[in-house]
């Protein structure tokens, strides 16, 4: 049976009205990866459980159309416990089991809670999909969409709802950047007009810094989530 997954607001940061299990406890933040093909959702999800793991407990669910592609990967990394890794087949097109129907996904998440909790966070990585991307506020109580300077640098000024309203934005791959001739300040200028004050972050896997950004964006999450979540 799925846990009541009613918000009681939007607002960024908001909790969810479903923040604590049945028998009470604190469930699992949830935060979910979207954004478009091959812009690098799996490898950040990948770099964030590295992390991550010595830290927090977390688990994974994938989202893939046919295949389980994305959790092989992810276990062939070896990333975290195969028991720690689940997958989900849409079936059909990745917005369907992330926006609309969620019941696929939302079992995946109280499985892994039950079978390894307590978890402190579950990332929910969608199939990859188009601009137009986004959760379900009854799947995730976060959001990130992630786009990479090889897609173009218009993306951000085209806007999209995972552009515009997710509640990070990352800027994948600027290693390349020189490569495809995307300027990176003008993605930074573009990003900043649609999302005002929401957050951007630029990152290169296969950097120094590497997914640090979002790694500090989630432990905010995790620490705001920690303290307005507790249960009565």
């Amino acid at each position: 049976m799925h846990l009541d997954h009613t918000r009681t607001h939007d607002a960024p940061g908001a909790v969810s009205a479903d923040a604590s299990r049945p028998d009470g406890t604190r469930r699992a933040l949830r935060v979910g990866l979207g954004g478009p093909v091959g812009s690098g959702k799996t490898a950040t999800v990948a770099a964030l459980c590295r992390a991550l793991r010595d830290r927090y407990s977390l688990a994974v669910v994938t989202n893939d159309i046919y295949t389980r592609e994305d959790a092989e990967f992810l276990l062939r990394e070896a990333v975290l416990p195969p028991e720690r890794i689940t997958a989900v087949e849409t079936g059909a097109c990745p917005h369907t089991a992330i926006r609309d129907d969620i019941s696929a996904n939302l079992e995946a998440v109280e499985d892994l809670e039950d079978g390894v909790g307590p978890l402190d966070l579950i990332l929910v990585e969608s199939g990859g999909d188009n601009l137009t991307a986004t959760f379900s506020k009854g799947l995730v109580d976060a959001q990130v969409f992630v786009i990479d300077v090889a897609g173009g640098d218009d993306i951000p000024r085209k806007g999209g709802p995972g552009v515009t309203t997710a509640d990070l934005l990352v800027v994948n791959k600027t290693d390349l950047a020189p490569h495809v001739g995307s300027d990176l300040e003008r993605m930074a200028r573009d990003a900043k007009e649609q999302r005002g004050d929401l957050p951007v972050v630029f990152t290169s896997l296969t950097g120094a810094s590497g997914v640090a950004p979002v790694a500090e964006w989630v432990r905010d999450r995790l620490a705001a989530w920690a303290k307005t979540a507790a249960p009565a």
